[in-house]
């Protein structure tokens, strides 16, 4: 297996990191933002319940799930960037080796 420069490694990470760091915000944003902003969000309705409610209850939980695929699409085009290759780490981990 060949070993990979420390500075492509460093770009790597750097840019997996800007991402979870991205994620952390729309996170908090998406659950606490919400509670700061309740009483303004509870004048308007959506599809019967106020927007606060429906925003705790149901858009967290799709935002979350949203999130999961986007963090996998981009982690996967950020990995072939990079020439991570699933299928040669696969075939690695199976006991046949690779210049990798």
């Amino acid at each position: 297996m060949k070993k990979i420069d420390k500075d492509v490694a460093d770009r790597y990470f750097r840019e997996k990191n800007r991402n979870i760091i991205i994620y952390f915000i729309v996170w908090f944003i998406v659950s606490y933002g919400v509670v700061l902003f309740a009483e303004p969000l509870s004048s308007v309705t959506f599809i019967g319940f106020p927007l606060h409610y429906y925003m705790g209850a149901q858009g967290a939980v799709l935002t979350f799930i949203i999130l999961l695929f986007v963090n996998a699409k981009l982690g996967d085009k950020i990995d072939q960037k990079y020439g991570i290759d699933e299928s040669k780490n696969e075939q690695i981990s199976t006991g046949t080796t690779l210049e990798h």
